[in-house]
Formats: structure tokens, C-alpha cells, sequence
């Protein structure tokens, strides 16, 4: 004897609410670090949005700033970005006259990346800010909460 459509729906309704039967979103680690992305994304946004920057522009600004002119590939491997994103921020902040394609001296088939003088001095212009960023989105949190939040992210990442 077959079963009904009805009843196997409503075994598979069953099964499915077993299933979700302790599942609390808001423990999940994945849910916590959207909304821990999103405050600290939004703090950004107070302290350096005026100057129409993204986090990950900002990265690649400091990391060029830290280590000079370098490949676009070490580059996006420095700020944890993939080929394809860091290729579309790179190409903003071109537009924008913050970073320049630059031969390299080893090799002038190859290309690298620098920061323009208007780059180097917004960079460190708004290093202040970037501090601020930090402080902030941390400030919740106990100065020995903040550094062991930090180190288990790091072991995360």
C-alpha cells in the first residue's frame, strides 16, 4: 500500500522540525560575525565614509602604503582578497588617482602597484581614523576581552 502525498509531507514537515528542534540562530558563528561585520562596517562608515573609501579600499591603500609598490597578485594575497576583487577595487582606486600602475624595475614587461602623493597623504591623514575604527568597535569589550577576541579571530582567519 502506497503512502498518501499528504503523509509524506507531513513526515518531511516532521523531520524538518526536528531538525531546527536547538538550532538558535544568534548562536550561530556565522550569524554573530554578520552583525559583529555590520557594526564594525558602520563604525567605518562614521569615521572614514566622508571620504568615500570601503573597507577593502582602505586595506589596499595601507598595505600598499606598509610595503611599497608590489604585484597586484601578492597584493591581494596581503589583504585576503581574490583575484577578481582585488582586480575591481585596484581599478577604483585608479580612477580615483590614489594608486598608480608603476613598471617594475626587475621586470618592465610586468606592472606594480604604488600609491599617488594623494594616496600617501590621505593614508596618513585619516591613520587616525582607521585607529578610531578599531577603538570603537571594540570598546564594548574589556582591553583583555579585546586582545583575546582578536587573537581568536586571528586563529579563525
Amino acid at each position: 500500500m502506497a503512502r498518501s502525498p499528504r503523509r509524506r509531507s507531513s513526515s518531511a514537515a516532521e523531520r524538518a522540525a526536528s531538525q531546527m528542534a536547538g538550532y538558535v540562530l544568534e548562536a550561530q558563528i556565522g550569524f554573530v560575525l554578520r552583525k559583529a561585520q555590520q557594526r564594525a562596517t558602520a563604525i567605518f562608515a562614521r569615521h572614514l565614509g566622508r571620504h568615500q573609501l570601503t573597507p577593502t579600499q582602505w586595506t589596499t591603500l595601507v598595505r600598499i602604503e606598509q610595503y611599497g609598490s608590489l604585484s597586484q597578485n601578492h597584493l591581494g594575497r596581503l589583504t585576503a582578497m581574490d583575484p577578481a576583487t582585488i582586480q575591481g577595487v585596484v581599478k577604483r582606486l585608479i580612477e580615483r588617482k590614489l594608486v598608480t600602475r608603476i613598471a617594475d624595475p626587475d621586470d618592465r614587461r610586468r606592472k606594480r602597484l604604488g600609491l599617488t602623493k594623494t594616496g600617501q597623504r590621505l593614508v596618513r591623514r585619516l591613520v587616525a581614523n582607521a585607529f578610531k575604527v578599531s577603538r570603537d568597535t571594540l570598546r564594548p569589550l574589556a582591553k583583555r576581552e579585546q586582545a583575546l577576541v582578536l587573537a581568536l579571530l586571528e586563529r579563525l582567519g
